[in-house]
């Protein structure tokens, strides 16, 4: 119902990578919730919208971080590119498998 309001065009332009990690592992099992990288001026429904199209799954809840990127030293000094994160809370029941996305 809501992929309705946002084109698909922009929806496939939302989620750039599943973040895959020690700690995005860990969430996944204790809470089932799915980290991903998105484009820094999406928005929670945008979000939503996205990974419910994209997956075919249902989602409970979105949660946006901001990410600092880091300030590197040395020779070549400068700075990595700020970029943000969304936490998706999905229904009970439902999971996202990449590994089986990937081959299919």
């Amino acid at each position: 119902m809501s992929t309705q309001q946002f084109s698909q065009e922009r929806l496939m332009k939302v989620l750039l990578a599943p973040q895959i990690s020690e700690k995005a592992t860990y969430v996944a099992d204790k809470h089932e919730q799915v980290i991903f990288r998105v484009a820094t001026d999406a928005t929670k429904p945008e979000i939503k919208a996205a990974v419910e199209m994209m997956f075919k799954v249902s989602v409970n809840t979105v949660q946006v971080a901001n990410v600092k990127g880091k300030v590197k030293g040395g020779r070549y000094s400068g700075r990595r590119n700020n970029w943000k994160k969304a936490y998706v809370c999905l229904a009970a029941g439902q999971e996202i498998n990449f590994a089986a996305s990937e081959q299919g």
